[in-house]
Formats: C-alpha cells, sequence, structure tokens
C-alpha cells in the first residue's frame, strides 16, 4: 500500500469518525483527554496494521491508547434534497 492510499483510507475514516463522534457525543465522552486514538477498520486488515505501526512509533511514554474497531464504512448516501432535473433541447 503506498503512503497516498494510506493517506487516502485514513482521510475517509477520520472523517467518518469525526461524523460519528457527532452523532454520538456519549461515545466521544469515554476517550480519554490526550489519549491516542487509532482507527482499525476491521474490513482492511493491512490498513489496521499500518496504523497499528504508526501508533507505536507516534506514541508519547505513558500516553493512553485507544483503539476504536471499525466493522465497515455504509455505502455513501447522498444527503441532497428537493432535487430536480430540467432538461432543455437546444
Amino acid at each position: 500500500m503506498t503512503e497516498q492510499e494510506i493517506f487516502t483510507k485514513n482521510l475517509i475514516l477520520s472523517t467518518e469518525f469525526d461524523r460519528y463522534i457527532l452523532e454520538h457525543p456519549e461515545f466521544a465522552e469515554k476517550i480519554p483527554s490526550d489519549a491516542q486514538v487509532v482507527l482499525l477498520p476491521k474490513d482492511d486488515p493491512e490498513l489496521s496494521r499500518v496504523n497499528l505501526d504508526i501508533a507505536e512509533r507516534q506514541r508519547e511514554k505513558g500516553q493512553q491508547v485507544v483503539y476504536i474497531h471499525i466493522g465497515s464504512i455504509a455505502p455513501q448516501i447522498s444527503r441532497l434534497t428537493k432535487v430536480s432535473m430540467e432538461v432543455k433541447i437546444a
């Protein structure tokens, strides 16, 4: 997996996790302050391994670690409303 692929996948995961904690603030309250959060997607074992390796290298001594196990990401659904279309013949 290239660095760009890792970056892109983790960007999607972190964005979706941010959305999740906005919708479930009680989940976010359980994360200790200053903890290292490691996202581990179950459907992408290679990315999970990479994220564990990165976390191990970046972890500060004595820092708490929170492993977030993610089952999967649902296909993106459009949030558009009241969409209409107009087709004109030239």
